[in-house]
């Protein structure tokens, strides 16, 4: 099952043909390794993208990318059903289409259906990813997990990554499928501060990004050193200096690629120029035969499908235009 949830998409990359050819051996070398113990993880394959700002990903070989597929199927629902409701970050029936639907449920109960003002403090966790404390993160996995085994694997996921900018222990790497669970069960412990001990009721969060919706500025203001202070206390992390704002709602909210205002919401203009210029390029290659036109309309499909999600019939017509 690991194998045909990892495959999906990725069956004409070199690296995925080459593992199929022997796939039967490969597999059983796999379960080998597990069942004596004599698994490591290999090293990463790095390289850079820049989707929208520049990010290095880190790579892991086939084998062990299957095997993370099937720790993540394992782990997902022993740990998701322990987080808030609003963390919506690669979590099933959640995604960024859900979070801003929900920003914009907590900007109109929080402004009384748009009667009064409200205030939104948006904040980011400066290098998330790689400042992810190793000891922290394996003690928050086995509040749950208490089999050895299963304990070693995780281990041995967690310790394969070798961030050199930071000290030995920190970090986990962009590529990986279970970062994105380990992200999650890292940030659960802020969820459960701000929604519990905080008492913040309109709380949302997607990956580092977080989001709190009230109508008395002075009361955001008062939560920023408190939450600045738990993350270092007890998550050894710190909130970007840079990224952290309270705007009226009447100014717009920029998250998840949307600006929300009161009674709708637009696409970012950022998000604009960064698909009119990903479509061009997918209309050159159509033209020049290096992808079907299937490949084409599907990408445009998908960029209309987001401008579904707001305000943007200018825009929306741009687009069938191509």
């Amino acid at each position: 099952m690991a194998w045909h949830e990892f495959k999906r998409g990725k069956r004409k990359k070199k690296d995925v043909i080459k593992f199929e050819f022997d796939l039967e051996d490969n597999i059983f070398k796999l379960h080998w390794l597990l069942e004596n113990n004599y698994y490591h993880h290999d090293k990463y394959q790095c390289f850079s993208i820049c989707d929208p700002k520049p990010r290095t990903i880190h790579k892991a070989s086939v084998l062990d990318r299957i095997l993370h597929h099937a720790v993540f199927r394992i782990l997902y629902p022993i740990f998701d059903s322990t987080f808030i409701g609003d963390s919506y970050s690669c979590r099933l029936n959640k995604g960024t289409h859900r979070g801003v639907a929900r920003l914009e449920q907590f900007a109109e109960r929080a402004s009384r259906h748009y009667r009064g003002s409200c205030f939104i403090l948006k904040c980011d966790i400066s290098k998330f990813f790689a400042s992810i404390d190793h000891t922290v993160l394996k003690n928050l996995i086995r509040r749950r997990i208490s089999d050895s085994r299963a304990l070693d694997l995780i281990d041995k996921i967690i310790d394969s990554y070798n961030n050199k900018n930071f000290e030995a222990k920190k970090g986990v790497p962009l590529g990986n499928l279970t970062s994105q669970l380990f992200a999650n069960i890292y940030l659960d412990e802020l969820d459960k501060f701000v929604k519990h001990d905080l008492k913040a009721r309109f709380y949302l969060r997607y990956t580092d990004d977080f989001i709190i919706v009230h109508r008395d500025e002075n009361y955001l203001k008062g939560l920023i050193p408190e939450i600045g202070e738990f993350l270092r206390q007890n998550l050894k992390l710190d909130l970007h200096p840079q990224k952290i704002t309270i705007r009226k709602l009447i100014q717009g909210i920029d998250f998840l690629g949307y600006v929300g205002l009161p009674h709708y919401k637009v696409l970012r203009t950022k998000t604009k120029r960064r698909m009119f210029k990903k479509l061009k390029g997918k209309q050159a290659q159509f033209y020049s035969g290096e992808i079907p036109r299937e490949s084409f309309e599907q990408a445009r499909q998908s960029y209309l499908g987001m401008l579904s999600h707001c305000h943007s019939h200018k825009f929306a017509r741009k687009i069938n235009e191509f």
